[in-house]
């Protein structure tokens, strides 16, 4: 049997521990190998401040001597919104019919996944996992909870067996980072050690896109 594809999207803006650890807890929970796909334009939030290249150069640096978090660049080739329907569909088509594929979503995103583009084909391509973290649960809107209510799987050996359809809960660590408390760092000319990978923090040049001027030495 073919090891699953679990993709991790967002902006990556800059990528940072949490992103990581998620995706590393993921790829170990699911035996799963996992694609990070940085969006371009993200149609549900601002545009990232650093531009395409200079987040890839970031997500190199960080996944640099390991082979189990892949960074995957085919929503930055597109010139349209980044919807995940559509990479979706082309990783279907390049792994064929029988992998499974598992779309890696927040618990907050997947409360809001009503809104997103076509969000019931993602289904037809995918089991969703919802990155769970103790103590944090909500309520569903109603045509979520109705969607998934058959889906529910509660194991990974289900979601297995399957190459799309279900959705089962990945515990995950949880680690209060995130990319716009970093940035706010950078722009104050403090170094965000501990929230990123230390191999980031060798190469002052990868974060210049987050630096004031006054701040760029």
């Amino acid at each position: 049997m073919s090891r699953p594809i679990a993709i991790l999207g967002g902006t990556f803006d800059p990528v940072h521990n949490a992103h990581l650890r998620v995706a590393w807890e993921a790829a170990e929970a699911l035996a799963a190998d996992v694609r990070l796909v940085p969006a371009n334009v993200p149609p549900h939030r601002v545009a990232p401040v650093a531009s395409p290249a200079q987040r890839v150069a970031l997500l190199r640096a960080a996944l640099a001597g390991q082979s189990r978090l892949q960074l995957d660049e085919r929503e930055l080739r597109r010139d349209k919104p980044s919807y995940t329907i559509d990479t979706l569909r082309e990783m279907r088509d390049e792994f064929g019919p029988q992998r499974p594929l598992i779309l890696l979503v927040g618990a907050d995103a997947f409360a809001g996944l009503p809104t997103w583009h076509e969000w019931r084909a993602l289904f037809d391509f995918a089991h969703v996992g919802v990155l769970t973290r103790p103590g944090h649960g909500g309520t569903l809107p109603p045509d979520l909870e109705a969607e998934i209510a058959p889906r529910r799987a509660n194991d990974i050996a289900r979601a297995r067996e399957l190459p799309c359809g279900c959705v089962l809960d990945v515990a995950v660590t949880p680690l209060e980072v995130s990319a716009s408390a970093v940035r706010a760092l950078l722009a104050a000319g403090r170094e965000p050690r501990w929230l990123v990978p230390d191999v980031l923090l060798s190469d002052r040049a990868l974060f210049d896109p987050y630096r004031r001027p006054d701040h760029a030495i």
